[in-house]
């Protein structure tokens, strides 16, 4: 990859020259070398730094973890399963709201499709059309057991 400035960083991560700014100024990044007119360029080693940062905010990792992460990446090897305990507690909360998600959807769909299909009828209650009471009690037996 070759040195970007901050606006060309800021085009090609979707993210704002400010944002960048303050994960360097809060010590998320590497210190970020400048050329002689005083502008910062980012090297490969720093544009990683960058897509890691990006991609662990996209998974709503809080900022003070990530400065966690970050501190131990500083520190080498001795924090590797410390990083990867981190990460592995991170996956684990997106793959639950991943079927969060998907579960929204799904009804939603379900409740599209009875709308175009004409078989969504008035006076049909909530639990009537999802089945929600006996998804309830079946959570609850299947917990019981």
């Amino acid at each position: 990859m070759p040195d970007l400035s901050i606006t060309e960083i800021s085009e090609k991560y979707n993210i704002r020259a400010a944002t960048i700014r303050y994960y360097e100024r809060v010590g998320l990044l590497p210190p970020v070398p400048r050329q002689k007119n005083g502008n910062r360029y980012y090297d490969d080693e720093i544009q990683e730094w960058i897509e890691m940062i990006i991609c662990l905010r996209h998974s709503e990792i809080p900022i003070e973890v990530l400065y966690d992460y970050a501190e131990m990446v500083r520190q080498g090897d001795d924090t590797l399963e410390t990083r990867k305990e981190l990460l592995k507690e991170q996956e684990l909360l997106l793959v639950k709201k991943q079927e969060d998600l998907q579960r929204s959807i799904d009804r939603l769909r379900h409740k599209i499709s009875l709308y175009e299909t004409g078989i969504i009828k008035k006076g049909k209650s909530y639990f009537e059309e999802y089945n929600v009471a006996e998804e309830i009690i079946q959570k609850r037996n299947n917990s019981n057991n």
